[in-house]
């Protein structure tokens, strides 16, 4: 399948619009086209599997199950965006859980077609490490949140990442969050009675509009200020 009619949309992500022209046609050039059905796992934590993925199509959730089946949700990839490049560096096993919410379409690179890319053209790590370094960037601010700020702050922080697209969007942010308050919640490791709490209070000073399964954003500049 021809994957240069997803270069347009993967140019609207930070990341692939930042590298350069020629890694942009061997990433194309080497991906394989997936579409995965709702719920249908991508990898599982501690799988041996390698290789990078691109959401060109629906959502996929990133997450970890503890050994008591409680399930910690790290984040929702949107379109554009890409993940799984942990591997890419140590060679380890997966360190989560990826599965697609809803039917997703996804573009895969697989580990060997990397490494020849990587070895050929040793400069692309840099460009690989930055992909990398976003992901350690968020997860530093996540834990800083944690330790820091008030509830009503990681939420409403919270909303305006997933509106901006975690930092990895190019154009205007989205106005309608399809997250539903228990996946919100399960992100912030928050319950579900709180994050409703708080949503409807950011609901009171017109910040956002809550729908069924969908959160509006009014005034995504209210939200920031909030939030810090």
């Amino acid at each position: 399948m021809n994957t240069s009619r997803y270069a347009p949309l993967l140019l609207q992500g930070s990341w692939f619009s930042g590298i350069s022209a020629e890694l942009r046609q061997a990433l194309l050039d080497q991906a394989k086209v997936i579409v995965f059905s709702a719920g249908q796992e991508i990898f599982a934590y501690g799988d041996e599997s390698q290789g990078i993925y691109a959401v060109v199509e629906g959502c996929v959730s990133v997450s970890r199950c503890r050994q008591d089946g409680k399930e910690a949700l790290l984040t929702i990839i949107d379109p554009a965006n890409w993940f799984g490049e942990i591997t890419l560096f140590d060679k380890q096993k997966r360190t989560h859980r990826a599965s697609s919410i809803g039917e997703s379409t996804l573009l895969y690179i697989d580990g060997q077609s990397l490494e020849k890319i990587l070895s050929e053209h040793p400069q692309y790590w840099q460009e690989f490490g930055l992909l990398l370094t976003h992901k350690v960037r968020f997860l530093m601010d996540m834990a800083e949140d944690l330790a820091l700020c008030s509830t009503a702050q990681r939420v409403a922080k919270r909303l305006v990442l997933i509106a901006e697209n975690y930092g990895m969007w190019t154009h205007q942010s989205k106005r309608m969050i399809d997250t539903p308050q228990e996946q919100l919640a399960m992100m912030l490791f928050m319950t579900r009675q709180t994050i409703n709490q708080v949503l409807k209070d950011l609901a009171r000073q017109q910040l956002i509009k809550l729908h069924y399964g969908a959160i509006e954003i009014l005034d995504l500049d209210g939200l920031k200020k909030i939030s810090r």
